[in-house]
């Protein structure tokens, strides 16, 4: 699905450890989370009014993450891509908490051994940052590789799902 003139769109500022996330809904679903200078970030203006009321629950599940306490997500989305894409992002919710898998690791895993690269493209416009763990994902040589968050971010995330950061100050 694309963005209508129909539906009703909100989005609210809320602070992370990692800077500040940018949650958006679509007609009170959650359709777009993204950090300060993400690549592929949409334009403000597309983010609908601001309201809270449809990120009750995301902002709690959000903080039980930040704080230790929530490994995995249990929430509505409605992810706005490609046939592939959405394919994409369906596996990248089945890493687990504090693994990573390698880009040709989820090309394989999507029966598309070659196709490591749009794998890439299609995980770099993830649009619900974090939630949907575009962070779990590195290179065939086990090195981090691109992160539309910036590399020190997806760095630090990594770190703190495998329990070696702790977040205190936001660094971004």
């Amino acid at each position: 699905m694309s963005p209508t003139q129909t539906e009703t769109r909100q989005h609210t500022v809320t602070d992370s450890p990692y800077g500040p996330l940018t949650l958006v809904a679509a007609d009170g679903t959650l359709c777009g989370l993204y950090m300060a200078g993400q690549r592929h970030r949409p334009p403000e203006e597309s983010f609908g009014v601001p309201d809270e009321t449809p990120f009750t629950e995301v902002i709690r599940q959000l903080d039980a993450y930040f704080a230790g306490d929530l490994k995995e997500f249990d929430l509505p989305m409605r992810l706005d891509g490609t046939a592939f894409q959405r394919s994409v992002w369906d596996q990248l919710r089945q890493i687990p908490y504090g693994e990573t898998w390698s880009y040709g690791e989820l090309a394989v895993r999507l029966g598309k051994a070659g196709a490591s690269r749009a794998v890439g493209l299609a995980n770099g416009k993830n649009p619900i940052g974090i939630i949907v763990p575009c962070h779990r994902v590195i290179g065939a040589s086990g090195g981090l590789t691109g992160y539309g968050g910036g590399l020190d971010r997806k760095q630090r995330l990594l770190a703190f799902e495998r329990g070696e950061d702790t977040p205190g100050t936001t660094l971004f």
